[in-house]
């Protein structure tokens, strides 16, 4: 008799949740994960910063929570997942253009990419590609807008590389730090989860910021 293709515990995954996406699918549902955040629009609520953090920490070994994940097939699942989704977002953008985006009519999608265009058009192409890794929401939009506003391949390319293995490995590495410097510290799994994922919304709530002064400021010298 054949094994079935998903378990129960699979079928019943939380999706927001960066722990059961982990117990369900171990390492390739990290990487998974990161292509559909990166590169389908549909992507945009899936957990990336938490969940590359979470996995960092549980592949320890030293955790309680039953989920056991190799370090090295975690890096490299992290890094492809986070480039091949950026990169397959960018050739999205460049032969749907703007239509995928037209259809959704999500709010929180066309604020992100708003933002995501703003970026390119105030810190250029290279610089906004890898501030966009950081922002929820934004780096979801930014490869597809990317490629419909016509950034060169071989540009976006290069520093969606850079980008995006700073941000997979990096959160990944922080983890596995933490984890292996503090015995236990997956006790605290929900408090740190919750600490990186205000710490990821800094960037977005900085740049509301920056934008409210300067339409401000604006306005006051108009």
């Amino acid at each position: 008799m054949t094994a079935p293709l998903f378990t129960a515990s699979q079928l019943a995954v939380n999706v927001l949740s960066a722990q059961s996406l982990l117990a369900a699918f171990g390492v390739l549902g990290v990487g998974a994960v990161l292509f559909a955040e990166t590169g389908l629009l549909i992507g945009f609520f899936l957990p990336g910063d938490s969940l590359l953090f979470t996995a960092g920490l549980l592949s320890t070994g030293s955790g309680q929570h039953g989920v056991k994940l190799s370090l090295a097939p975690l890096l490299v699942a992290a890094a492809v997942g986070a480039l091949a989704g950026a990169q397959c977002g960018y050739l999205l953008g460049r032969k749907a253009g703007g239509a995928l985006l037209a259809r959704s009519r999500s709010v929180r999608l066309h604020e992100g990419a708003a933002r995501a265009e703003e970026l390119l058009e105030r810190y250029g192409h290279a610089k906004a590609i890898v501030l966009a890794r950081f922002v929820p929401v934004v780096r979801t939009v930014l490869n597809p807008m990317a490629g419909a506003l016509g950034v060169p391949a071989r540009t976006f390319t290069v520093w969606q590389v850079v980008g995006g293995l700073v941000w997979s490995l990096g959160l990944v590495l922080g983890g596995y730090a933490l984890g292996s410097s503090i015995p236990s510290v997956d006790r605290y799994l929900l408090p740190l989860v919750a600490v990186i994922v205000a710490v990821s919304l800094v960037p977005l709530a900085a740049e509301l910021y920056r934008s409210r002064r300067a339409a401000k400021a604006k306005e006051a010298h108009g």
